[in-house]
C-alpha cells in the first residue's frame, strides 16, 4: 500500500509531549497537537518508547476529534512496556514515573502486541505507518521475525506502511537492500551537520522506492537557534562542529536566512524524502517551526554554502 504522498513536507513528532527531559502538562501537549492540526501538518509520529506510552496517550486525546482519514499516524515497535516496581523516574530521559520499563522484543509476538497496546493507548482501530524502533542490537530478530510480521499485517491491509526507525543509517541501507520496506525515518544523519545518511542511505532509498521520513534535523539542539548553542546528538557540541555550525550560520546571514530555518529546509532538497519531522512541546514552539518552514530559502545559498565546503 505504500506511504501516502498527501503527508505534507512537515510532520510532528510526539517525543516532546511525552515529556523528553522536561515535562509539559497534558493542556499544553494538546494545545501543541491542535495547533500542529490546525498549520496544516497531517503527519503524526509517536512511539511507545515516549514517556513510556504518555505521548500516544496524549495524542491520541487530541487526535479523536478530528477526521481518521485527514491525518497518517505513525508509531513504532520494539520496546514492550511492562509494570515496574522500582519506583523513581523513567531513567531513559522522559520525565514519567518509572511505572513501566522497558522490554526489547523484536519477535513476531511482540510485534503485534507492541501494536495492539499502541492502538489502546491511542485510542484508534489503526495505524497507518508502523516502524521498527532502534533494532541496532537486535538485526537477526528484528529482519527475521518483526519485519515479517510486519509484512503480514501489511498485506492483510492492517497497515498501510512498514519500514525502520534509527539514528544510524547503515542498518536502515540494510533494511532496504534486504527486505520490501516502504519507508525509513533517519534521525540525525540527514542534517545540515551530518550528510552521512545523504550520501550512504538516501540514494539507494531513491532507487528502491522506498520514502524517507527525515528526523533530529536540529541535531537536538545545535542547529535550533541561530547562534549555534547547545547539544549535538544529546551531548555537548564538540567544538569543531560549533565552529562549523556558525560557519553555516554566517553564509545564511548573506541571504537573510536563519540556521533553524535552512536545517528545516535542507533535507526536503533530496528526492526520497518525503517529510521532515520535527517535535514540539507547546503551540508556540509549533508556530515557530511553522514560520520557519513557510519562509523562503534562495537557491542561492545552497551554491554558496557548496563553494565553501559546508554543503555537499
Amino acid at each position: 500500500m505504500g506511504i501516502s504522498a498527501d503527508i505534507g513536507r512537515y510532520g510532528f513528532g510526539t517525543g516532546p509531549i511525552g515529556n523528553l527531559f522536561t515535562a509539559v502538562d497534558d493542556e499544553t501537549a494538546r494545545a501543541a497537537v491542535d495547533a500542529a492540526y490546525e498549520a496544516g501538518i497531517r503527519l503524526f509520529d509517536t512511539a511507545p518508547h515516549y514517556g513510556l506510552g504518555l505521548a500516544e496517550r496524549r495524542l491520541g486525546a487530541a487526535l479523536a476529534g478530528r477526521p481518521r482519514d485527514s491525518y497518517t499516524l505513525s508509531t513504532k515497535v520494539g520496546r514492550l512496556l511492562v509494570p515496574s516496581s522500582g519506583g523513581g523516574r523513567d531513567p531513559e530521559g522522559f520525565d514519567v514515573p518509572a511505572d513501566l520499563r522497558r522490554v526489547r522484543d523484536y519477535s513476531r509476538d511482540g510485534v503485534r502486541r507492541s501494536l495492539e497496546e499502541s492502538l489502546g493507548r491511542l485510542g484508534l482501530d489503526r495505524v497507518d505507518i508502523v516502524l521498527i524502533h532502534d533494532p541496532d542490537d537486535h538485526w537477526e530478530q528484528a529482519v527475521s521475525e518483526a519485519y515479517p510480521a510486519l509484512a503480514e499485517l501489511r498485506d492483510q491491509g492492517v497497515v498501510g506502511a512498514i519500514g525502520a526507525g534509527m539514528n544510524q543509517w547503515e542498518m536502515l541501507a540494510r533494511f532496504v537492500r534486504e527486505t520490501d520496506m516502504d519507508v525509513v525515518m533517519l534521525a540525525g544523519r540527514h542534517t545540515l551537520l551530518d550528510r552521512s545518511g545523504t550520501r550512504g542511505l538516501l540514494p539507494l532509498c531513491a532507487e528502491r522506492g522506498v520514502r524517507v521520513l527525515a528526523a533530529g534535523v536540529f541535531n537536538s539542539g545545535l542547529l535550533a537557534t541561530h547562534d549555534a548553542s547547545g547539544t549535538y546528538d544529546y551531548a555537548p557540541a564538540p567544538g569543531p562542529l560549533l565552529a562549523r555550525a556558525r560557519r553555516i550560520a554566517r553564509v545564511c546571514e548573506r541571504h537573510g536566512v536563519t540556521l533553524p530555518q535552512a536545517a528545516l529546509a535542507f533535507p526536503l532538497r533530496h528526492p526520497a524524502v518525503a517529510s521532515v519531522v520535527a517535535g514540539a512541546r507547546s503551540a508556540a514552539e509549533v508556530a515557530r517551526n511553522a514560520a520557519l518552514a513557510a519562509a523562503p530559502v534562495p537557491e542561492d545559498l545552497w551554491t554558496d554554502l557548496a563553494a565553501e565546503g559546508l554543503v555537499g
